[in-house]
C-alpha cells in the first residue's frame, strides 16, 4: 500500500489529534507525539495550526491542549454538545443556586429545542426531566430564544404548525415575529403558561465566537412562585449566566 502523501498525511495526523482531544480531554505536545508516533517538533507544527484555526487552544496549564471553540462553527450543535455542556455546567449550577429554581440548556434540533442539560433549584423538589426531551419552539422560553437568532429563511425552514398547548401558546406567525423582534430587543424571553399551564420560564441566548446564538439558558418554575416579581429579580442573574456561557465559548473574545 502507498504511502500517503505529505499533505494527506498531515490532514490525517490532525484528525487524530482532535479524536485523541476528545477522547481523554486534554493534552501535552510529548502525550500527542506519542499516540502519532512522530517527533515532538512535527507534533507541534500540527497542533500550532489547529490552534491558528481554533480547532484547539491551550488550557490555563501552558503546553497543554484541548478542543478549542473552533469546532463549534464547523460541527455545529452536535459535537458541540458535550463541550457545551462542559463549559455551561458550572455557571447553571450557581444560577439554581442563586435563583432556587431549575435551570435548563436547550439547542436548535431540526425543528424543536433539544434539552441537554438540566440542574435542579433548592425549591424544585421534583422537577420534571426534560434532559434529552424535544421541545416546541414556539411555546418555550427557550425556544423563543433559539428562534430569534435565525434568519426569515430559517425561520421559515424550522416552523411547522404552531400547535396550540394551552390558551396562552401562540399561533399564529405574524404574532410568534412579534414576540421574537421582542426578545432581540430585550435579550431575553418569557414564557407563561405557555406550554403547560402553571408553569413559568425565561431565557437568555447563548452566543459563539461569531455572535451566533448556539444555546439558549432558561430558569423555570410554577407561576405561583416564578410570578412577575420574581422573574424581575432572576433575569439579571440569569442573562448575566447566559453571557457568562457565551464567553466560555469565545464571544467577545474577538
Amino acid at each position: 500500500m502507498n504511502e500517503p502523501s505529505g499533505g494527506v498525511q498531515s490532514v490525517d495526523r490532525a484528525l487524530i489529534i482532535l479524536e485523541v482531544l476528545a477522547r481523554v480531554g486534554e493534552a501535552g505536545v510529548t502525550e500527542i507525539a506519542g499516540e502519532l508516533g512522530v517527533h515532538k517538533s512535527t507534533a507541534f507544527r500540527l497542533v500550532s495550526t489547529l490552534e491558528s484555526h481554533r480547532l484547539v487552544e491551550q488550557t490555563t496549564e501552558r503546553g497543554r491542549y484541548r478542543l478549542g471553540v473552533g469546532i463549534l462553527r464547523l460541527a455545529g450543535a452536535t459535537t458541540a454538545r458535550l463541550d457545551l455542556v462542559q463549559e455551561a455546567r458550572p455557571v447553571c449550577v450557581q444560577l439554581a443556586a442563586d435563583t432556587g429554581e431549575t435551570v435548563n440548556i436547550a439547542v436548535l434540533s431540526e425543528s424543536s429545542a433539544l434539552y441537554l442539560d438540566q440542574i435542579a433549584g433548592s425549591s424544585a423538589l421534583q422537577p420534571h426531566n426534560w434532559v434529552g426531551q424535544h421541545i416546541p419552539l414556539h411555546a418555550t422560553s427557550n425556544g423563543k430564544v433559539l428562534l430569534s437568532g435565525l434568519d426569515d429563511q430559517r425561520l421559515k425552514e424550522v416552523l411547522g404548525t404552531l400547535a396550540r398547548f394551552t390558551p396562552q401558546t401562540i399561533t399564529t406567525r405574524p404574532t410568534l415575529r412579534e414576540e421574537l423582534a421582542r426578545v432581540r430587543e430585550r435579550g431575553y424571553a418569557v414564557a407563561v403558561d405557555e406550554l403547560e399551564d402553571g408553569l413559568t420560564a425565561v431565557a437568555a441566548p447563548v452566543r459563539n465566537a461569531h455572535g451566533d446564538v448556539v444555546a439558549s439558558i432558561s430558569v423555570s418554575g410554577p407561576s405561583f412562585r416564578l410570578t412577575s416579581e420574581r422573574v424581575e429579580q432572576a433575569l439579571p442573574q440569569l442573562v448575566a449566566a447566559a453571557a457568562e456561557v457565551s464567553h466560555r465559548l469565545g464571544w467577545g473574545h474577538r
